[in-house]
């Protein structure tokens, strides 16, 4: 018998056991003014995280210039990303095994000292993978299931305003003070909110941690799953950072990233299935059809609206020859309108509960705003980059939690942090990976211009300028063909927007269609965890 088929018989629970448990959960939900002293605690750690994500978009040119890499763009971003995905499971099994409090504090603590090292984007990146998963777990545990979709709607909301505020105050400070404090700003909010978490939270009784000994916790940590993760997209971001760009495509070293990443990630899955309850992404709560529906969804649109949100401020910086400050005003439609839209999913959703067609008009408006984005030309129309905007960040308020929400609804209570995090490892894994696509695809594009046009200068002259200091290092006569081959490098990566969108809107019919406001009539330990309706016999992978 395998780990896999052992662990599962001696950890899942029955029908009996899931209706306890959520029973307790009824009997535990606070109210009044300690629940909205819970509520603005999740709201200021989230805020945290969600401000990391956007507030380098519009440093990352001046950030070039200081360093004089383009060929780097991409690693501003995905550092962050990559160990928020590479962790998101281990915190899950932290949340699982040990008081939600203390995991969420140590969490803090994590991204608190990544921001004080300033360089630390992958320590940040660690902690927020905490932060995030432990948000999503505790609302699903203080709010009640009729208004928890509401709730999870308004961390979302926050989430779109930290995001707002990022690209605002990153602007700033890099404009009129230095782009460190892009970082430093960390310190006083996640000390403020660390505060808060310690003094008013209290761990629910319905959240207990499973009981199991020292030996078996380390074991269920998986720490090879999480080292085999991080090395496998490390080395498929190595291979996106010197394809075509600093290394031919043949060299050895771009081949030899590619073919590691493969076997790394054969390993990784022959682990994970192996491992069972103890593996970093438990099968029974992936390998089913709904949970990889929803988990592509989010690795696509999370894909897609990164892609726009690191990309849009390049274009303005460059093109448009505005300041980074500038850029991130003008970069606002995009991020007002997804949050906003944020919080009007959350809402409708615990009226309406079929969650389709939050994820069919999301996706499909995402792909709309990004096909005319594309658009946009060397003269900058007000008018329509701030329309286009408004399209595709409605589209991305509308369904980026959707997966989540519809996760919280479906699992039983011992199962909410892992399948959260599940999905909150492809939501950071998709922003990741496609920054980087995207960062390859606009560099070899940049280069590929400037070489097709003869132009009097090296073309990996335009690699190492700053996006923001193209007129200081250009000649008047040679800026035309710079801003030409910018703009078709940049359009190279709204294509790959336009298709991860597209993708998003294909995966939704991989999952059943379903109201998640139906009644609780089938409590079941079913095999994908959930309770609110017994899995059909076809839902289930293994």
């Amino acid at each position: 018998m395998s780990a896999m088929e052992t662990n599962t018989q001696s950890e899942s629970k029955g029908p009996e056991e899931s209706a306890t448990s959520l029973t307790e959960a009824a009997d535990d939900y606070p109210s009044g003014s300690r629940f909205f002293g819970l509520l603005v605690a999740l709201m200021l750690t989230i805020f945290l995280v969600a401000m990391d994500m956007t507030i380098v978009a519009t440093a990352i040119p001046r950030i070039t210039q200081e360093f004089n890499s383009i060929p780097d763009i991409g690693w501003y971003g995905s550092a962050f990303f990559l160990t928020i995905s590479s962790f998101a499971q281990l915190w899950g099994k932290g949340y699982t095994y040990f008081p939600l409090k203390w995991v969420i504090i140590a969490a803090i603590v994590v991204f608190e000292i990544g921001s004080l090292i300033c360089v630390g984007r992958a320590i940040c990146g660690a902690g927020g993978a905490g932060i995030t998963n432990g948000c999503y777990t505790i609302i699903a545990f203080i709010a009640r299931p009729e208004s928890r979709p509401a709730y999870t709607g308004l961390l979302g909301a926050t989430y779109g305003m930290a995001s707002v505020i990022g690209p605002l105050v990153g602007g700033f400070f890099t404009t009129d003070v230095t782009w460190r404090w892009c970082f430093y700003i960390n310190l006083p909010i996640g000390g403020f909110s660390l505060l808060v978490l310690t003094f008013f939270f209290k761990t629910p009784a319905a959240a207990k941690p499973k009981s199991a000994s020292l030996r078996e916790k380390a074991l269920h940590a998986d720490l090879p799953g999480v080292i085999l993760s991080a090395s496998c997209i490390v080395c498929f971001l190595l291979y996106l950072q010197w394809g075509g760009i600093t290394k031919p495509w043949n060299s050895p070293d771009v081949i030899g990233c590619i073919v590691g990443s493969i076997v790394l990630f054969a390993a990784f899955a022959c682990g994970q299935w192996y491992l069972g309850e103890r593996a970093m992404m438990v099968p029974r709560l992936l390998l089913t059809r709904e949970t990889i529906a929803l988990a592509l969804y989010n690795f696509f649109l999370a894909g897609s609206y990164f892609v726009f949100v690191y990309y849009l401020p390049i274009y303005f910086q460059s093109i448009g020859g505005l300041s980074a400050a500038a850029s991130a005003v003008r970069n606002l439609p995009l991020i007002i309108s997804s949050s906003i839209f944020g919080i009007v999913s959350g809402v409708l959703m615990t009226k309406f509960g079929y969650f389709h067609w939050f994820l069919w008009i999301g996706a499909a408006l995402s792909a709309l705003g990004g096909g005319l984005i594309y658009t946009l030309g060397i003269q900058l129309d007000t008018g329509k980059y701030v329309g286009f905007q408004l399209i595709a960040g409605t589209g991305a308020g509308l369904s980026l939690q959707v997966p989540v929400i519809v996760a919280q609804a479906t699992t039983r209570p011992e199962d909410i942090a892992m399948r959260t995090a599940i999905l909150l490892f492809f939501q950071t894994l998709g922003g990741a990976i496609f920054i980087s696509v995207a960062q390859n695809m606009f560099a070899n594009q940049l280069l590929q211009s400037v070489t097709n046009n003869n132009v009097g200068f090296d073309p990996q002259k335009i690699l190492s300028v700053g996006a923001d200091d193209l007129k200081s290092h250009f000649l008047a006569h040679e800026l035309s063909d710079v801003f030409k081959a910018y703009l078709l490098g940049l359009r190279t990566t709204w294509i790959l927007g336009i298709a991860c969108a597209s993708a998003a809107f294909i995966v939704t019919f991989g999952s059943r269609y379903r109201n998640i406001l139906a009644p609780k009539a089938h409590l079941s330990g079913s095999k994908d965890g959930s309770y609110i309706e017994k899995a059909s016999e076809d839902e289930a992978i293994v």
